[in-house]
């Protein structure tokens, strides 16, 4: 098997200033591909610590993908801590030099001296183009363990993984076919709850069940060798049946996106109104494309459950092939929803049996029960469901 690693430098990255959004980018794209990352580590902006730690990895790993560090600052040391560790001097690249002038220039700016440091290399090692960026990607060999240097911008790193990189391992290595990573997300019941119904089944061999919490949401992931397949998928099913009832959707979808592919299949719109969620849930549905009609954020108010049925009725009432999605106001722990749609009216209040939850966690949650009924409705399932956070007090249907 092959050992491949990542390495993230920056103090930014170190200290949590920023996510390191590539570290998890990259893990997905090599495990797509058959070379699950197997270990990854952070260093910060030091010398002795960056040198320290490519000639420990290059021990260990076949290959490693260092992100960072290749920027024209002070700071940026990723080619000089290449150098020092090879044993090399830092080369200069005349070709890569007059692309980063040429890149100044054509966007009538000087180029900083400081920029100049973005075309030097350690000497024998591989220039890697970057096509988007002034810094230029490189590689080595130490210690048998062959080192990819990449930009830290997101844009800049992932064409050149895709790009540079990910064809020169497949040119080296025979990689095996990707793993099996079957998914589903819940919503409505907790990770202990789904864990202690899933974990009786019996899983293929090399197969195994893992859990992903995000409140409000929790991701069910079956993964395993591809040899399995056919066993895992017997499994999956019965993940299926047994995980019906709060299942949002499969693979990586995701709910918005899932309702806009739906409605736009039905040839409805969808008409919103909101008042606790205060505009997350358009935000949420108009990022997926839904199908928007109209939308409103209006301010908390008193409003009753059938009050709220009625508004709904309306803005539906008001378009053709309209759906119509409202929010209410937070009351006593307790907080209405109506769905008016060319079936019928569906409507529900529910209370909140959890009061640690903060603002945005229980706004978030009513997104996602709002997007839950207009799921249900679609699936022709009973709209009004309970969860696992709240307690259904009250229902109409019309």
């Amino acid at each position: 098997m092959i050992r491949v690693e990542m390495l993230s430098t920056g103090d930014e990255v170190l200290h949590g200033q920023i996510i390191d959004t590539n570290a998890a980018w990259l893990a997905d794209m090599l495990f797509q591909h058959g070379l699950p990352m197997t270990s990854r580590a952070t260093v910060g902006d030091s010398l002795s610590s960056l040198v320290e730690v490519l000639t420990e990895r290059s021990h260990i790993a076949d290959v490693l993908i260092v992100n960072g560090g290749l920027g024209p600052t002070s700071d940026d040391l990723s080619a000089l801590a290449a150098a020092t560790a090879c044993g090399v001097e830092l080369e200069m690249q005349p070709a890569w030099l007059e692309k980063i002038e040429a890149f100044f220039a054509s966007r009538g700016r000087p180029m900083a001296p400081s920029n100049r440091k973005q075309a030097e290399i350690p000497a024998g090692s591989e220039l890697i183009d970057n096509p988007v960026g002034t810094a230029c990607g490189f590689a080595v060999t130490l210690n048998d363990c062959w080192i990819f240097f990449t930009p830290g911008v997101p844009s800049e790193f992932k064409v050149m993984v895709e790009q540079q990189i990910l064809p020169r391992l497949k040119a080296r290595y025979a990689l095996p076919e990707p793993p099996i990573c079957l998914r589903l997300t819940t919503f409505g019941r907790g990770e202990s709850d789904l864990a202690a119904e899933l974990e009786p089944l019996p899983l293929p061999e090399g197969a195994v069940m893992g859990y992903r919490s995000s409140m409000p949401i929790i991701e069910i992931k079956l993964t395993g060798p591809a040899s399995q397949r056919v066993a895992m998928d017997q499994a999956w099913q019965q993940v299926r049946l047994q995980l019906a009832e709060c299942t949002l959707f499969e693979g990586t979808e995701g709910l918005p996106a899932l309702l806009a592919r739906q409605l736009h299949e039905r040839q409805l719109s969808l008409t919103v109104s909101e008042r606790f969620s205060a505009g997350l849930l358009q935000w949420l549905l108009a990022s997926a494309q839904v199908p928007m009609r109209a939308g409103e954020v209006l301010p908390a108010g008193n409003e009753s459950l059938a009050a709220l049925a009625q508004q709904a009725q309306d803005r539906a009432a008001a378009q053709p092939a309209s759906v119509a999605l409202c929010v209410g106001s937070l009351q006593d722990e307790q907080l209405g929803f109506a769905l008016s749609t060319p079936d019928g009216l569906f409507a529900q209040r529910v209370k909140f049996n959890n009061q640690r939850h903060t603002l945005k966690t229980r706004q978030e949650l009513v997104a996602m029960m709002a997007m839950n009924m207009l799921r249900r409705w679609l699936h022709g399932m009973e709209v009004s469901t309970g969860h696992g956070w709240v307690d259904i007090v009250e229902t109409l249907k019309a």
